[in-house]
C-alpha cells in the first residue's frame, strides 16, 4: 500500500515514516511539509533516522495524493481540512490523529466521508480504544448517580486542552449514557462554582514535561470509586496504529471510522 505522511519534518511525521518503513505491505510514496519548511528536499529516511530511502520531502499535496492509496495525517486543523479534501478528490484513505478539531473542520471531514474512506480518532492505540470500550460500559452499568471524571497529563508542548483522547473517552462515557457530551461536558471550574451537578462529566488537563500521555477516568460513587487508566510510554504506538488504519481502510467504502472499527471494538 502507497502511503503519504504528512507533517513529515515534525517528531510524529518522522515516527509515522519509521512505522511505514518497518510495516511490510505498505511503502512511504511521498512525504509532505509546509512551504518554507527546512525539512523541503531534504530525504525522509534521513529526517527519520533510518538512512536515506529515495523519498524526497515536498510541499506539492496534490501531486503526491495523486500515487498514493492512503494518507497519515498528523498535521494540524487547518492542514487537515486541506488534505481532507484533496484525499476525497484522490479517493484515497485518509487516517486523521490531528486533534483540536473545530466545528467547522468537522464538517469538512464529514463531507469528505462521503467520497472516501476516512479513519479519525483523538488516539490510534490499542489500549486507549479498548480503554474507551471498557469505559462506555461501565458508564452504562453504573448509571446517572455515580460522577465521572476524565483527567489527563501531557507533555508541556502539547496546544490543545482538553486532548484528544480524553474527548474520545468522554464521549465513550456520554455514550454510555446516553447523553451528548457537549450537554454534559464541564471543561473548567475556577473559582466558586457550586456544588457538581448530577450527570455532568468533567475534565482535567495537566501539563508538564516530557510525558507522553497519560488518562484516567473516575467513576465516584457513594462511598466506592473506580478507575479506569492508561498510560502511553512510546510515541511509536501511535504510529503504528495509524499505519494499521490506513491497511483496514484500503478498499473501504467512503465513510467515517474510528478506530473502534479498525480494532472491531465498536459493538463493545
Amino acid at each position: 500500500m502507497r502511503l503519504v505522511v504528512t507533517g513529515a519534518g515534525g517528531r510524529m511525521g518522522r515516527m509515522l515514516i519509521a512505522a511505514v518503513q518497518s510495516t511490510p505491505g505498505v511503502t512511504l510514496s511521498a512525504a509532505l511539509e509546509r512551504e518554507g519548511s527546512p525539512a523541503l528536499g531534504a530525504d525522509a529516511g534521513t529526517l527519520a533516522g533510518l538512512g536515506p530511502i529515495g523519498v524526497a520531502v515536498t510541499e506539492d499535496a496534490l501531486e503526491a495524493f495523486v500515487g498514493a492509496e492512503g494518507v497519515l495525517d498528523f498535521t494540524g486543523p487547518a492542514a487537515t481540512a486541506q488534505f481532507a479534501a484533496l484525499a476525497a478528490q484522490a479517493r484515497i484513505a485518509h487516517v486523521i490523529g490531528t486533534t483540536g478539531l473545530d466545528e467547522a473542520v468537522l464538517a469538512g471531514i464529514e463531507a469528505a466521508s462521503r467520497h472516501a474512506p476516512i479513519v479519525r480518532s483523538g488516539n490510534m492505540s490499542l489500549g486507549v480504544n479498548l480503554l474507551a470500550a471498557l469505559v462506555r460500559r461501565a458508564a452504562r452499568a453504573l448509571g446517572s448517580d455515580w460522577d465521572i471524571e476524565v483527567v489527563e497529563t501531557h507533555h508541556r508542548m502539547k496546544v490543545d486542552a482538553p486532548s484528544g483522547t480524553a474527548l474520545l473517552l468522554g464521549e465513550a462515557a456520554a455514550d454510555g449514557r446516553g447523553v451528548a457530551l457537549a450537554e454534559a461536558a464541564v471543561r473548567a471550574r475556577d473559582g466558586i462554582t457550586g456544588a457538581r451537578e448530577p450527570g455532568t462529566i468533567g475534565f482535567a488537563s495537566l501539563r508538564g514535561g516530557t510525558v507522553v500521555g497519560e488518562h484516567s477516568v473516575i467513576f465516584a460513587g457513594d462511598g466506592e470509586r473506580i478507575e479506569l487508566s492508561h498510560r502511553a510510554e512510546d510515541r511509536a504506538l501511535f504510529a503504528r496504529g495509524a499505519v494499521k488504519a490506513a491497511l483496514w481502510a484500503r478498499g473501504r467504502r467512503p465513510g467515517l471510522y474510528s478506530m473502534a472499527d479498525v480494532l472491531d471494538l465498536a459493538a463493545s
